[in-house]
């Protein structure tokens, strides 16, 4: 074959790919079919590495979207958290490295003073629970109450919730540090409230200094009020008071 038709032959290619929307697969394509053709590639090979090339750029750029549609606050991952320094024992990271409690759509209290790692080790898992094909929604008492705010003036709180209820995992960071705004209140009382059927439950780990009182969506009927949530978690056994793991018995 003379190189003016190889070259014709990669033209087509291209074209093909742009129609289909394969870029990935398009970039990778000139120097796959130069060497399939070098070393005499079976050509249901060449054609697979070009597909894998595009499954692997389209998974990257998913997980690159929902990263950045979560709104982490910084992109603190595993690798940064050292489980040595850490007062929460090891079978509890364990567990929550294994993210069975979001897959079990379990909620999880973090509480401890102001610098032990709670905002690190939410983070962490949340990028964990993306780079293992989860969705993740992070939010502080404060963007709660703006996300109420924004939506109440055409009436569409609740839909606005309802989409947040769809992630996998919804974070909620910094309860106690800062007096709970009545439309962060307002948006845990939608939450659990919704119909049954609007979204399934989903795991909440919330960030809270021990003691303090925060606005943990009641089960229905609601029991008297304690001012926190006290059951603790199911994922593993109990921790520390720095960092306790509780399920709330509310959607998340």
């Amino acid at each position: 074959m003379s190189t003016q038709s190889s070259q014709q032959l990669l033209d087509e290619v291209v074209g093909l790919t742009k129609r289909l929307r394969m870029p990935y697969l398009r970039k990778a394509a000139p120097d796959v079919l130069t060497t399939a053709k070098a070393q005499r590639w079976d050509p249901a090979e060449a054609l697979r590495v070009l597909l894998e090339e595009e499954a692997k750029g389209r998974d990257a750029a998913t997980i690159a979207t929902r990263r950045r549609q979560a709104g982490f606050p910084t992109g603190k991952t595993l690798d940064t958290w050292r489980e040595s320094a850490s007062s929460i024992p090891p079978a509890t990271q364990q567990a929550l490295r294994n993210l069975e409690g979001i897959r079990r759509a379990e909620n999880l209290a973090v509480v401890g003073p102001s610098g032990t790692g709670k905002s690190h080790l939410l983070e962490a898992l949340g990028n964990a629970a993306i780079d293992d094909g989860l969705t993740v929604a992070w939010f502080t008492v404060e963007t709660l109450g703006q996300l109420v705010r924004r939506h109440r003036a055409d009436d569409t709180v609740t839909k606005a919730v309802t989409r947040v209820l769809k992630a996998d995992l919804i974070v909620v960071d910094d309860f106690g540090l800062l007096p709970v705004p009545a439309e962060a209140a307002e948006r845990c009382s939608a939450s659990s409230t919704l119909p049954t059927n609007a979204a399934p439950s989903r795991s909440a780990p919330t960030s809270t200094p021990a003691g303090s009182t925060n606005c943990c969506p009641p089960p229905s009927p609601p029991p008297a009020w304690t001012g926190s949530c006290t059951t603790h978690t199911s994922w593993a056994p109990k921790a520390t008071p720095t960092a306790s793991p509780k399920p709330a018995t509310a959607r998340g």
